[in-house]
């Protein structure tokens, strides 16, 4: 026993040892990472390395991993455990043990009876022998951090779909202050019944009798439990004010997680206004649920201590208040399906106008250069007249019940009194200090139920934004399980069989048959006319588009096969008009990479040919890019956006009209570089311009989804109508230019 024990106290002193043979030493952070990885394989799952995102020089903590784990569908908690709550642990499932040194151990299973747990070296093979370890040797390496992980039992709170429910569902988990807030409502709604009963008392002894002590006791108690009140509704605010801001940001980090994980084609579909417009309601249902909705819902506990009391002290007045609440509740109900209509059109009606004005602002550098901006003003008047009706007739419905509700908050408020001094006066009913009593508790039963005739209708109006919000969130994901696939090392061959897609709402195949072999290293070039399905090509080999036939291959494994994160990171993707986000030259380089710095971004830049304009610049790598890049040139964005595309040596790059866009000089510039970008790897070019394919190993002409020839320039150029005329087409100037030089030269 002594000498395992001492095995593992040799590898908790030296990670070094954790290496295999010949092998370089491994950080503690490479060790911690490896226990995750073999606990998460455990249970079949394979998390991406890449996943983790690490910042250079920054010990991750431990809720990283615990997103790390959840964002591959795994259930995971870090936990500090002591000694007797782990080796009580009897099932026999990995528990990745977070040592002190930064590293960890993989604990297999336990043994009471010795007072031992086995744990496993993260580096060695999962079949090597587990190492027994008892509370002494452990402690020395452990102080009590655990990584608890499993399955997900039934789908995750992050893969639900977005319904009334799952918001419910999102306000119950959390119990622990909605427990607190309970007790604070309970207490505060006691204390509630003491200050009307102090009055009764005031009126119906001290007044009557002259009680001076009394009046002393009375305003000591009164005192003392306002002073109470005011503690207690301070310690309430605050446990609604921090439920508040968490369901805030749980509603926040669910609804980007789920925008994140829909497919590229869906943004293409939906406008960004409509898009915009739903998650503002959002916004909506976060203050509902934090305002009235709670409000409400602790006015109600309120209630249920008072209303006993108003029995008690007036049964006849009770039974009145109670009546004209339910008759509240009535005149509510019998105005939700005519007030439900009506929203339903003022809510397509300001969806209408917020996609006017996103289309106007994205597009205003068209607008301004076309001098549209009158016809947008009509366009955004007609939208807000639009919306403005149906706004106005949903609240002039709404005006009616709250109309028709004002003569029993009435009688609720203002003629209980004269009831009740009637009462007094024909049948000595009650007292006078009990009818104060009654009307100062009723004031608080009234609230909560106007309260709730107006909740109902924001309730409505919330339904209806959680409608159209889950129209966005529940539409179909990108991936159903993100960790799912293979995650295999790219060596560049491509292969497409058979291949046939078409587009959503389109008879017309896209890609029609396709089938063509590239070996890896080659430069594929693709030619053809407009719609000819060269970029479907490239939308297929992303995995943007999956609902296709026949057969797409990377290096022999089926594209369906590999997991569509793994897949994507390992190409490079030049479009022909790329996107440069807020900040830096060098930030846009790297692109968030976790672990690249500064010397990556200059290799990958230098490459690109960028190196030189980026030099120029006053701040060089540091220079801030604004939104838009206004501050750059076309050529300059696309050299970047190569960069950006190198920045992590893909072993696949696809340029689509990379150059399409850019001035001769510019084009000629980035053309320079392909050849030294190809270098090692397999490129794709889309390309209308032949002059920027001329020189791949292969090019394929395409027309209306087919595949018509494959060849080199030369080659095509002999045999190729459509090709031929391409070039022709594009060359005309210098055969022109020929033909004038050999008719100065004969003459």
């Amino acid at each position: 026993m002594d000498s395992v024990d001492n095995q593992f106290q040799d590898k908790m002193d030296a990670p070094a040892a954790y290496a295999q043979d010949g092998a370089a030493p491994r950080t503690p952070l490479e060790i911690r990472i490896m226990a995750i990885l073999a606990a998460a394989r455990f249970y079949g799952y394979e998390l991406d390395r890449a996943d983790m995102r690490i910042p250079p020089n920054e010990v991750p903590p431990p809720a990283a991993y615990v997103r790390w784990l959840q964002n591959a569908g795994l259930w995971a908690r870090a936990s500090q455990l002591k000694w007797r709550q782990l080796v009580a642990m009897s099932d026999a499932r990995p528990v990745v043990l977070l040592l002190d040194d930064g590293s960890a151990a993989l604990m297999v299973r336990t043994d009471p009876a010795r007072n031992v747990v086995w744990l496993k070296d993260p580096a060695a093979a999962f079949e090597t022998d587990p190492v027994p370890v008892d509370e002494l040797r452990l402690a020395q390496a452990w102080s009590g951090l655990v990584l608890l992980l499993r399955p997900e039992r039934g789908l995750a709170p992050d893969d639900q779909p977005f319904s009334v429910q799952w918001i419910v569902g999102l306000v119950l988990r959390e119990k622990k202050l909605l427990r607190d807030i309970l007790v604070g409502s309970v207490t505060l709604a006691i204390l509630t019944i003491f200050p009307p009963l102090i009055i009764m008392t005031v009126v119906d002894r001290v007044v009557t009798h002259h009680s001076w002590s009394t009046l002393t006791l009375v305003a000591l108690l009164l005192g003392v439990a306002s002073l109470y009140e005011a503690i207690i509704g301070w310690c309430r605010r605050q446990q609604i004010l921090f439920v508040a801001t968490r369901l805030d940001a749980k509603l926040g980090l669910y609804i980007f997680r789920r925008l994140l994980g829909l497919p590229i084609d869906f943004f293409e579909r939906k406008p960004a206004g409509e898009i915009m417009h739903a998650l503002h309601e959002t916004g909506k249902i976060k203050q509902f649920l934090t305002g009235r909705m709670l409000a409400t819902a602790l006015d109600f506990i309120t209630l249920v201590v008072i209303i006993p009391v108003l029995l008690i002290l007036n049964p006849i007045l009770t039974a009145l208040i109670m009546a004209c609440a339910l008759c509240i509740l009535g005149i509510i109900v019998a105005f939700l399906g005519p007030y439900r209509r009506l929203y339903a059109k003022y809510i397509q009606a300001e969806i209408a106008k917020g996609v006017t004005m996103v289309e106007t602002i994205h597009g205003i550098r068209t607008v301004k250069s076309l001098a549209m901006e009158p016809v947008q003003k009509d366009e955004w008047d007609k939208r807000t007249a639009a919306a403005g009706e149906a706004n106005l007739a949903a609240q002039k419905l709404a005006n009616w019940p709250a109309t028709l509700v004002q003569p029993f908050e009435s009688i609720m408020t203002r003629f209980v009194i004269l009831i009740g001094a009637a009462m007094i006066l024909q049948d000595g009913t009650g007292s006078v200090g009990g009818l104060f009593a009654f009307m100062m508790l009723s004031g608080r039963v009234a609230q909560p139920l106007v309260s709730l005739s107006k909740l109902i209708e924001d309730a409505e109006e919330q339904r209806t934004a959680v409608a159209y919000a889950s129209s966005i969130l529940n539409s179909r994901p990108e991936s159903t399980n993100p960790s799912a696939g293979v995650r295999p090392r790219f060596e560049g061959a491509v292969s497409f069989n058979k291949v046939e897609f078409t587009y959503p709402g389109s008879k017309t195949k896209a890609l029609d048959g396709v089938t063509f072999d590239i070996a890896p290293g080659t430069m594929l070039g693709l030619v053809g006319r407009s719609g000819s399905g060269k970029s479907t090509i490239t939308r297929l080999l992303q995995g943007i588009n999956r609902e296709y036939e026949g057969f797409v291959k990377i290096d022999g494994m089926d594209l369906r096969e590999i997991n569509l994160a793994h897949l994507r990171r390992s190409f490079g993707v030049v479009l022909q008009d790329n996107f440069l986000f807020r900040g830096t030259i060098r930030e846009n380089i790297l692109a968030g990479r976790p672990g690249l710095t500064l010397t990556d971004a200059v290799r990958a830049a230098r490459l690109a040919g960028a190196e030189e304009f980026i030099e120029r610049m006053p701040l060089g790598y540091e220079t801030f890019v604004e939104e838009g890049s206004p501050n750059l040139s076309g050529g300059q964005r696309q050299r970047l956006a190569i960069a950006r595309a190198l920045i992590h040596d893909p072993r696949i790059l696809i340029l689509d009209e990379a150059t399409s866009a850019l001035d001769p000089e510019s084009e000629a510039l980035v053309n320079a570089n392909i050849k030294r970008i190809a270098h090692g790897r397999t490129m794709v070019i889309v390309s209308h311009r032949l002059s920027s394919i001329m020189d791949c190993h292969q090019i394929m002409v395409m027309d209306r989804g087919r595949v018509i020839d494959m060849g080199t320039h030369d080659q095509l150029v002999e045999r190729c109508a459509i090709y031929r005329h391409l070039w022709s087409q594009q060359n005309r100037h210098i055969d022109a230019a020929a033909e004038r030089a050999a008719l100065i030269q004969g003459s």
